[in-house]
């Protein structure tokens, strides 16, 4: 059977389909794997061996379709599931199978603190789209195949032994203040990696003055693929709800995920096959979390509690006791 899974972006929510591809093509006779994305993120699947072709979504929407109806498919697995990964399975007309967003239940959560979600994570919920076919979860957790090129020789950092502190996410309100991360490095045991974009370089600047030699500021100095070798590399992992913290769980990295607006209880946590993976520090107890299913840039009540009062000495201690 020939199967097209669409996942339109981001880096995380991508690594999060990883068992879906594999399952498929290790548990499904003769299965072959094509996935749609962005060509910002292409570059996350070109290398798996189970995916067969990587199809981007570009400006030539049309020719897309072209090629895509070309392909035959058996079956469109639809991971993204909103109007555009609707329109696509339209057009093609193949059998077609969505998984459960759960919009209205994160609206009643992050609006009137109701909790009606699952306690499951979104790995179980995406694998639930081909159940029909007899796929089941295998437990190996999450995949990331790095390519030989973008392994990095670690000689270029301060130790070969690091902690790696992912200081970037897409939304403020998932990230410590600058401030907060400053504390944080200095309450780390030995060398420090700061992982992140371009974005986030100026920010890594301010960390690294803190202590120049023990500190490396690898943000922005970097592409995707060889951040993730420096993550697989590190000997933990301090990270936001971000891609790269879900890269660092497809390595069984020991980890400390630092949650802010966003909840572990939207399903999107450190996942490894199990849930007695990372620490994942929070700060429970408030009522105005979780504010938003995403995030914002600053705090809508101003005060920030939910990344102000997070416990930095636990978080280091996590991490200095590896």
């Amino acid at each position: 059977m020939k199967f097209l899974i669409i996942r339109f972006s981001s880096i995380g929510d991508i690594v999060l389909t990883t068992p879906v591809i594999r399952c498929l093509k290790e548990q499904v006779a003769h299965a072959e794997i094509h996935y749609l994305t962005k060509s910002a993120f292409a570059s996350i699947l070109v290398t798996n061996p189970h995916v067969g072709k990587v199809h981007v979504l570009d400006q030539d929407f049309p020719g897309l379709i072209s090629k895509l109806k070309a392909e035959h498919y058996d079956a469109v697995i639809d991971l993204h599931n909103n109007l555009r990964s609707a329109r696509v399975k339209w057009m093609l007309g193949a059998s077609s199978y969505s998984f459960p967003k759960l919009n209205f239940e994160k609206f009643l959560l992050v609006t009137f603190k109701i909790n009606r979600l699952p306690d499951l994570h979104i790995v179980e919920r995406y694998l639930s789209t081909v159940e029909h076919l007899g796929v089941r979860n295998d437990n190996k957790g999450l995949d990331y195949f790095i390519p030989p090129p973008d392994e990095i020789d670690i000689s270029v950092m301060p130790s070969r032994e690091y902690t790696g502190l992912v200081i970037g996410a897409a939304h403020g309100t998932k990230r410590l203040p600058l401030h907060k991360l400053v504390e944080l490095v200095q309450k780390i045991d030995g060398a420090v990696v700061l992982l992140g974009g371009k974005e986030d370089a100026d920010s890594g600047e301010k960390i690294r003055s803190a202590d120049p030699e023990r500190i490396f500021n690898a943000c922005g100095k970097f592409n995707l693929n060889q951040s993730a070798s420096l993550v697989k590399q590190a000997s933990s992992i301090i990270s936001h709800d971000t891609g790269l913290m879900h890269i660092a769980a497809a390595f069984n990295k020991p980890m400390v995920s630092v949650w802010g607006n966003t909840i572990p209880g939207f399903g999107m946590y450190p996942y490894t096959g199990h849930r007695e993976f990372a620490m994942m520090a929070e700060v429970k107890g408030l009522t105005c979390r979780p504010c938003s299913k995403i995030g914002y840039d600053h705090c809508p009540r101003g005060h920030f509690k939910c990344m102000e009062e997070q416990d930095l000495d636990k978080i280091a201690g996590a991490v200095n006791k590896k």
